[in-house]
């Protein structure tokens, strides 16, 4: 990647930061360049010209100097809209700032991905008209596992490829087995039909094409333990906002 002293691109506002005593460091998903950070001069002051243009869950077309090791630098914006909605609630802006650090996770600054731009654009975009938010982040939970290199087998059973048995999903394995070789994990998960049922869903849906998915709330519950399961144990993340996020389900209940 080279410097780009004066370019358009399209950004997803991710997180803000203070840095110094009155300015500020944003960081962007943008389609163009991946994740950058941003540095704001000024933009703790009052006044400051932007100010409207990168308050949380903003997205839009901006105009910036882009650099390639770099803090880069935003120089206007051009039609910038925001998720209103996840904005003004506390439990949708839980659920969204989790999927966007888990991105902040997944990806190295700079790392160019249009895919996973759209992907998180999409994902707030629903949870920001009302779709349950548990579903949209377990399925960028479950598609984000093949970027941190442990995507699991769920097309069908991992040792003879079938798909018309019953299937259970094994940790041992790296993904589904069917009834026929059940014995060879005696630790497999023992998850309900439906929950194998919406891995399997949630591993090829395109979230720019969902309109709704209800799911009944012992699924939810299915689905929120294999995950937690497989990000906790299994790869290590232990995020700040998926704690805070657990505390708010908690509190719900």
């Amino acid at each position: 990647m080279k410097n780009y002293h004066y370019i358009y691109f399209h950004g997803i506002l991710m997180y803000r930061k203070n840095y110094r005593e009155h300015d500020m460091l944003v960081k962007f998903f943008t389609a163009e360049f991946g994740p950058k950070m941003f540095f704001l001069r000024g933009a703790r002051k009052k006044n400051y010209k932007l100010a409207a243009d990168i308050l949380p869950f903003s997205y839009g077309k901006y105009t910036g100097n882009i650099k390639k090791d770099l803090l880069s630098y935003i120089i206007s914006p051009i039609d910038v809209k925001h998720y209103l909605n996840i904005s003004e609630d506390i439990y949708l802006n839980a659920y969204a700032t989790y999927i966007m650090n888990l991105l902040d996770t997944a990806f190295e600054d700079g790392h160019h991905s249009l895919e996973w731009f759209n992907k998180l654009f999409y994902s707030l975009k629903l949870i920001n008209v009302g779709m349950d938010p548990q579903i949209v982040t377990n399925i960028m939970e479950l598609q984000l596992l093949s970027v941190f290199g442990v995507a699991p087998e769920l097309r069908g059973c991992v040792i003879c490829g079938r798909s018309d048995l019953d299937l259970d999903y094994s940790e041992k394995m790296g993904g589904l087995i069917c009834s026929n070789h059940f014995n060879q994990d005696l630790y497999r998960l023992r998850l309900d039909k439906k929950t194998i049922y919406y891995l399997r869903k949630f591993s090829i849906i395109e979230l720019s094409k969902i309109n709704n998915i209800k799911v009944n709330n012992q699924t939810k519950k299915e689905l929120r333990s294999f995950f937690d399961n497989i990000y906790e144990n299994d790869l290590g993340i232990k995020l700040k906002s998926k704690k805070f996020l657990d505390q708010m389900n908690n509190f719900k209940i």
